[in-house]
């Protein structure tokens, strides 16, 4: 088989991004109900879905993944006649997150239930930066562009290493990311090194840890200068229906930045979360939020996406 005219199948809506950083858009024949970027895949089938009607609230989400998850049960399946029918030669998906997409053991049974041993699986698991540049070669060479995605990779790093460079020097205020309300989890994984290259030092977590749950009274102890809230799964205006918990959750009264208007929402469903092209982005909106005199074409590009909660727990624009 020629690997460039190899028929793709995306399981991972980062993974589908980054099928199409590295050239290979035209060889994708199928993709999950998440994936929604870039725009125009709305053609393609539909492979993956809930195994259950997921609540609306943050806390109810929560809860019922994790009885799911405890009655060892995926939380997504595969449409297999779907499959059957895309007659993929490669399926990229990711083993990092059983919350996130389907698991690589379901990829795994789905093709020994169509006896199909000649499908080369792409696993990705990323968990920091490099892992992510090193993802998209992998794909690359996976579907026949191995060229397109080292270039693709290199042009990646090389946007994140500049914008380290231009914030070196400025002053690093205290970031807190978060990626959940209720319960609160604190960004994790690439999330840290996202912060210090836009000019900030992240709360928390370190590099490639995984996200942790901090109760009121361990959040009520920071002192952040400044707190992003861009709940996984969720855009602007999702988290903003949940706006209430930013009160509730949150120790908004003992926290400064809360009191002087240096929380903001951001994009968790299109930026930050997705382990693909657009973390470029993500340190771009960063550094918009924690560095807006130095970055003004910055702001002025991912401002009107961004909204700015005031002490009061209204939401403004920002920029």
């Amino acid at each position: 088989m020629n690997r460039s005219e190899a028929r793709i199948v995306s399981l991972l809506p980062s993974a589908t991004e980054i099928v199409c950083a590295v050239g290979a858009r035209e060889q994708l024949v199928g993709r999950s109900h998440e994936c929604d970027h870039p725009a125009g895949l709305d053609a393609l089938p539909v492979l993956t879905r809930p195994r259950r009607s997921l609540p609306q609230a943050s806390g109810d989400i929560d809860r019922t993944v994790r009885e799911i998850v405890a009655e060892a049960i995926a939380v997504y399946e595969i449409d297999l006649p779907g499959l059957e029918t895309t007659a993929p030669d490669v399926i990229v998906t990711q083993d990092l997150c059983d919350v996130c997409a389907v698991s690589l053991d379901d990829v795994r049974e789905a093709l020994r239930e169509m006896a199909r041993r000649d499908v080369e699986i792409c696993s990705l698991s990323p968990l920091r930066l490099a892992d992510v540049w090193a993802d998209v070669r992998r794909v690359g060479r996976a579907v026949g562009h191995e060229g397109e995605g080292d270039q693709a990779a290199a042009r990646l790093a090389a946007r994140c290493e500049e914008l380290a460079a231009a914030t070196a020097s400025f002053d690093r205020p205290k970031v807190l990311t978060i990626e959940w309300l209720d319960p609160v989890m604190i960004g994790g994984t690439w999330m840290p090194e996202l912060v210090e290259i836009a000019g900030g030092e992240a709360m928390v977590t370190k590099a490639g840890e995984h996200a942790p749950t901090l109760d009121l009274e361990a959040l009520r102890a920071l002192d952040p200068d400044i707190v992003v809230l861009k709940p996984c799964g969720f855009d602007v205006a999702r988290t903003l229906e949940e706006a209430a918990l930013f009160r509730t959750g949150l120790p908004w009264a003992d926290w400064r930045a809360a009191r002087v208007g240096e929380v903001y929402v951001a994009d968790g469903n299109a930026y930050f979360n997705r382990p693909g092209p657009r973390l470029v982005e993500s340190a771009e909106i960063l550094a918009a939020i924690l560095h807006p005199h130095a970055f003004p074409e910055l702001v002025a590009r991912h401002g009107p996406g961004l909204r700015r909660i005031m002490p009061s727990g209204e939401a403004r624009a920002f920029g």
